[in-house]
């Protein structure tokens, strides 16, 4: 169905945060460094935009633009170049931070909580864990490896990660519940878990916690 099938009154889900009117309106400033001074019209958005990168930087609005300048010797438009050195620069910012907070978060909730608690990859790979997991494995599984990973711990689910995942997205992220064997050596544990996705934008990744042996 296109855009212009869809009834005038049917609510619409918002993608993008609301743009506020003085965002647009053009702000004319004077940028001087080096004894170099540029009259730069921009719109308020991009000069605050300006503004976080060079306090992130620890340097000045014309440290910056001229820097763009230097960059963009060819460039015509230089509001154009700092409009883009804008977007790309917030763009790559808020990916570093998003990674960050990823990981923080996923480690912050696997410390806190106090029930045998890991976090897995699409492949089945166990990429963090936490104390009481450590200890469970240790206890069931005295063969398993130690801080010298004299041998790989191996994960089995009674149900497939992406069956996880589908799962996930079909009842609203309501945890789903599978069964797990974990095993090092000859020696073999069953328990059951609870699942859900893990606050990360890629790749996708679990949070299981073990809540039955």
């Amino acid at each position: 169905m296109s855009d212009s099938a869809i009834r005038p009154d049917t609510p619409r889900e918002r993608l993008l945060p609301a743009l506020a009117a003085e965002d647009f309106g053009p702000e004319f400033r004077v940028v001087a460094r080096g004894g170099v001074r540029r009259g730069i019209r921009l719109e308020r958005a991009f000069w605050v935009s300006l503004k976080h990168m060079a306090e992130s930087r620890k340097c000045t609005i014309g440290m910056l633009v001229e820097e763009i300048a230097e960059q963009h010797p060819d460039q015509g438009n230089l509001t154009s170049a700092i409009r883009v050195a804008c977007m790309r620069g917030l763009a790559e910012e808020s990916m570093e931070l998003r990674k960050l907070a990823s990981i923080r978060t996923i480690n912050a909730i696997l410390v806190a909580c106090p029930s045998p608690a890991f976090a897995l990859s699409s492949s089945k790979k166990i990429l963090a864990f936490n104390t009481p997991f450590q200890q469970l494995v240790r206890r069931q599984l005295p063969s398993a490896p130690g801080e010298d990973g004299r041998q790989d711990l191996k994960l089995a689910l009674d149900l497939n990660v992406t069956d996880i995942f589908a799962r996930l997205d079909a009842n609203g992220e309501t945890p789903v519940t599978s069964g797990f064997v974990i095993g090092a050596g000859e020696r073999r544990y069953r328990g059951q878990l609870s699942a859900v996705r893990a606050p990360v934008a890629e790749p996708e990744l679990l949070m299981a916690f073990v809540f039955n042996g």
